[in-house]
């Protein structure tokens, strides 16, 4: 094998490829970087691909070959190799086991892999629909934030695809709060009804990772019987991930549909607020906040420690409110809203409360819900 490519394009589809590569891989060839180059469709093409069973990357990029030919080696190290080569056109080929990578005056020499080792990448599933990936990434990332990170509760890990003609919702939660995105797209199939979970960390590196291209194409394959695959192309990278199995909470149940009190206040205000305020809350003890007419003020800590106060302007209705929340729960969901005023919606101090961004118009249906469960105060 031989062939040259300029660094930049190198260096950027073995970065992207690396992303999945395992940390503690269970058998050594996974943490390999399969670089087939040949030509494909009449064009010389580098095919770079990585894949721990669980998620695959794959990305194409123009070569000039030389010498076709197939090879393995370590991701990582390939990585920080190209990362670091001078903006130079770059050479790679093989030498009986290793791999010669050269670009100017420097000179890499790497051991390579067995290849017939290396598993088969599974195949894409036929495209389901599709969607632009600037505001895929933007709804994954105000979702993801809400996803459970223990992995004894693997399907609180994940993201809930729900697609019911051109409309996919996305929910995630990890029993304090949860998070639920609905936006549009264009189904294949308009008549399509489909549900999948999703790891929700693969799910938000991988939509964040496609947004060179305009669309991103998804393609899902339920479990019938076996273990359901997603995959997502867009931008000549492709990535497939394994589903989670297990049952999701029924969350539609847990949003209120009426409310005692609605609060709005200027988003970027009450974050730094909320910031300022909690660094003197203990670990694990709530921010209180208090809302009444024109009017919001928090408070952390107690009388035996360290105290603040902060009081911000809000509009506001309904009953007067006291109530608690987990500081970095409250700061996640202010974050996602895509609006500079934050509209908070409450029942009572014990039961949820919902954060919004204020919609455009009076009325309208707001695309992302943040539901964040009250911390019970003593005494």
């Amino acid at each position: 094998m031989k062939f040259r490519v300029e660094r930049d394009v190198l260096a950027d589809a073995v970065a992207w490829t690396a992303r999945t590569l395992p940390t503690r891989p269970s058998v050594p060839v996974l943490a390999g970087m399969l670089l087939d180059a040949g030509e494909v469709d009449g064009r010389a093409r580098l095919k770079l691909s990585s894949f721990d069973y669980e998620v695959s990357a794959q990305v194409s990029v123009d070569i000039d070959v030389e010498e076709p030919g197939t090879t393995l080696v370590s991701g990582r190290l390939l990585a920080e190799i190209t990362r670091n080569l001078p903006p130079q056109t770059v050479e790679i080929s093989t030498d009986g086991a290793k791999v010669v990578v050269s670009c100017g005056s420097a000179k890499f020499t790497l051991l390579t892999l067995p290849v017939e080792d290396y598993p088969t990448l599974p195949d894409m599933p036929g495209t389901t629909g599709s969607i632009g990936s600037d505001v895929f990434a933007a709804a994954v990332s105000q979702v993801a934030v809400a996803a459970g990170r223990d992995d004894t509760l693997p399907m609180l890990t994940g993201v809930r695809v729900e697609i019911e003609g051109d409309t996919v919702t996305l929910a995630s939660t990890d029993r304090y709060r949860l998070a639920v995105r609905e936006l549009t797209w264009s189904p294949e199939n308009p008549e399509l009804s489909a549900v999948a979970l999703i790891p929700a960390k693969t799910l938000a590196d991988t939509a964040k990772s496609l947004t060179s291209g305009a669309e991103i194409s998804v393609a899902l394959a339920a479990a019938e019987g076996g273990e359901g695959m997603i995959g997502f192309e867009g931008g000549g990278r492709r990535t497939t991930s394994r589903l989670l199995d297990g049952d999701f909470p029924k969350y539609r149940a847990l949003l209120p549909d009426s409310f005692n009190a609605v609060a709005e206040v200027q988003k970027s205000e009450i974050i730094e607020a909320v910031k300022r305020v909690s660094l003197v809350a203990e670990r694990n003890t709530p921010l209180r906040l208090a809302f009444s007419e024109g009017q919001l003020v928090l408070e952390a800590g107690t009388g035996d420690e360290a105290q603040a106060v902060e009081v911000l302007e809000a509009n506001f209705e309904g009953d007067d409110i006291e109530i608690a929340f987990n500081s970095g729960f409250l700061v996640d969901g202010l974050s996602a809203i895509d609006s500079d005023i934050a509209r908070l919606q409450f029942t009572t101090s014990t039961k949820p409360a919902i954060i919004t961004g204020k919609p455009a118009e009076e009325g309208a249906t707001v695309g992302y819900r943040y539901l964040i469960m009250p911390v019970r105060l003593s005494g």
